[in-house]
């Protein structure tokens, strides 16, 4: 899965609204192009965010949402978390340092990361 993660995060505008429309939401390819939304940006694309984009069916929402994480591999954070619960996922908590444009960025690997996070 960590392969397709790495990959998903050099998808361009036009991959995004490919996949997009893949969901079976071609109306909403301009939404993800016209925003400039990548592969990098979608790991923030959440139902909080999504009416910024134009996306406002509720319905429609929840099934972007769910296909975003099933995409990147993440688990759900659910509403009711405590603070005192363990973090959300290290897949997710990856890409979304992953995410983020610039040399020290590109180079991180998940193996780095996991280091990281137990030091």
């Amino acid at each position: 899965m960590l392969t397709g993660n790495m990959e998903l995060l050099q998808w361009s505008c036009q991959d995004v609204a490919r996949w997009i429309e893949s969901l079976g939401f071609p109306q909403y390819k301009a939404c993800f192009t016209e925003n400039l939304i990548t592969g990098r940006k979608l790991i923030y694309v959440n139902c909080i965010y999504l009416p910024r984009l134009g996306i406002t069916d509720f319905k429609d929402m929840k099934i972007i949402c769910a296909g975003v994480r099933e995409l990147l591999g993440i688990t759900e954070t659910p509403w009711s978390r405590s603070v005192a619960d363990p973090q959300r996922d290290n897949m997710g908590l990856f890409l979304e340092k992953k995410s983020r444009t610039g040399e020290r960025a590109d180079n991180l690997t998940y193996q780095q990361f996991l280091d990281d996070m137990r030091q």
